[in-house]
């Protein structure tokens, strides 16, 4: 059996896949798979899944986790809207996905599928729909480290598969949410909404996919995705606005109404970063995010559907899933957080 390699397997996405490639492999007695983790994974003592202790920056740790691969997911990834996280962005997308090709060329594994993100080439000032032809939007991601790393590394994976016939697939998923979000990586706008930072109607749009099904694309991807091609994964196009009243509906909150010029929900934002701590607080939202959430996410995936079998779910079951995820994530966290103090008083 060929053996299937995953970077970024403890990741949101990444742990949905691996979960959907054992499910596939259920009852095979040689089930082959590896995963490239720097710490302990939910897998160290699992007999199906083998653990590779390495970084994704360390080419001997990538080449050895590589070594007999016949497929790879590279999927490993930073999420930070922080700009003094540039270098390390850079470090973990850019010379990690180098690090990937550069092995490959060793290895020749029979095909390669990297996730990147829908904002590289899907956001714009105005409501537009862009698909794989829309271009790199480098000049929009120049302000955010995130998305620029992310086309940098694109880039470079497209260029190892038309100069070195590297078979790599590249898929773009757009924000990720649904259950299984430990680190809040993805979730954490919904977050915010669920604990009344978001004060103000955003003027702009997104598009948002289960993290489930996002993972079914990278599978499809593997399978039917034609080298040098990129693919979207995205689910529905709303507006802000339609997003956080889905939002509320679901949770019993209510949802902002007031429109505020940018410059104003920037200065309102700062103050209350300022004011919070005085009262025992700590108001989360940053520049980035008012910024980010003035701009238009939206892309289409027609070609993911139509040569992947790509098919996003209900998005308001996957609002559900998101919010009943947090709550029970919170829940346990309490319960933990009461279970240290009540052992603390023995």
């Amino acid at each position: 059996m060929s053996l299937v390699l995953v970077t970024g397997a403890t990741g949101f996405l990444g742990q949905h896949l691996l979960s959907q490639l054992r499910a596939s492999r259920a009852g095979e007695a040689a089930a082959r798979l590896r995963v490239l983790c720097r710490g302990r994974s939910p897998w160290d003592d699992d007999p199906a899944v083998e653990v590779v202790r390495g970084d994704i920056t360390s080419f001997p740790d990538v080449l050895r986790a590589m070594d007999s691969a016949a497929e790879v997911y590279h999927l490993a990834g930073v999420v930070s809207r922080n700009p003094s996280d540039a270098p390390l962005l850079h470090r973990v997308h850019v010379e990690g996905t180098r690090n990937v090709c550069e092995a490959a060329l060793r290895c020749r594994p029979d095909k390669i599928v990297v996730a990147s993100s829908s904002g590289t080439i899907a956001v714009s000032r105005e409501p537009v729909i862009h698909n794989e032809d829309s271009g790199y939007q480098d000049a929009m991601a120049a302000g955010w480290p995130y998305y620029a790393s992310k086309i940098e590394a694109e880039k470079l994976a497209l260029s190892y598969c038309e100069r070195e016939r590297l078979p790599i697939v590249v898929v773009n998923p757009s924000l990720l949410l649904g259950p299984g979000d430990e680190r809040g990586s993805s979730t954490g706008d919904v977050e915010l909404f669920l604990d009344g930072q978001i004060t103000a109607r955003p003027g702009g749009g997104l598009n948002f996919v289960d993290a489930r099904d996002a993972a079914a694309g990278a599978v499809a991807a593997m399978r039917l995705g034609r080298p040098g091609q990129r693919y979207l994964l995205g689910g529905a196009n709303w507006t802000f606005g339609e997003f956080l009243e889905a939002l509320a509906k679901i949770a019993g909150r209510s949802a902002p109404k007031l429109r505020l010029p940018l410059a104003v929900s920037l200065a309102g934002a700062r103050a209350l970063r300022a004011l919070a701590p005085l009262a025992g607080r700590r108001f989360r939202l940053d520049d980035a995010s008012i910024r980010m959430a003035e701009c238009f996410w939206y892309c289409d995936s027609a070609k993911a559907r139509g040569e992947l079998g790509f098919a996003a779910r209900d998005p308001l079951e996957t609002l559900h899933a998101t919010i009943e995820d947090i709550f029970r994530r919170r829940g346990a966290a309490r319960a933990l957080a009461s279970s240290a103090r009540a052992g603390a008083t023995i």
